[in-house]
Parts: C-alpha cells; sequence; structure tokens
C-alpha cells in the first residue's frame, strides 16, 4: 500500500531540506573539484551518494504532491 502524500507543511520543509541539501552538495562538488586528492577518500564518495539519494528524495516527494491521484480528471 503506497504511503499517504505528505500535507503541504511537511512538503514545503521537505522541499526546503532538499533544496538545501542540493546547494550544499553542489558546494562541497565544487570545493572538491579543485583538489583531486579529496577523491581518494571513500568517506567523500558516500557523502556524495547520500546527498545526492537525499536530494533525490525530497524531488520524488514534491513531484508526488504535484501530480493527480489516480482517477482523477483534469
Amino acid at each position: 500500500m503506497p504511503e499517504p502524500l505528505p500535507d503541504r507543511a511537511s512538503d514545503g520543509a521537505a522541499s526546503s531540506a532538499s533544496e538545501l541539501m542540493a546547494r550544499l552538495t553542489l558546494s562541497a562538488l565544487e570545493r572538491a573539484s579543485a583538489d583531486p586528492a579529496v577523491w581518494r577518500e571513500p568517506v567523500v564518495h558516500r557523502a556524495v551518494l547520500v546527498s545526492g539519494l537525499s536530494v533525490l528524495m525530497g524531488s520524488l516527494v514534491r513531484l508526488r504532491a504535484d501530480l493527480p491521484g489516480p482517477g482523477s480528471v483534469d
């Protein structure tokens, strides 16, 4: 059974958290690109993966909230 859609208040919180994570990720990648040695650290790969997944999940929540439900006619 699919999870219920979040209400608009939590959707806004998820959206801003996702946007913040996206900005932080891009900032960290920009800094890391200046020093190729950073990519030798496994923790950097994990951090990029986790933050990317967080952004993806936040985006999916937002998209799901914006799409009409099954059986609705728009």
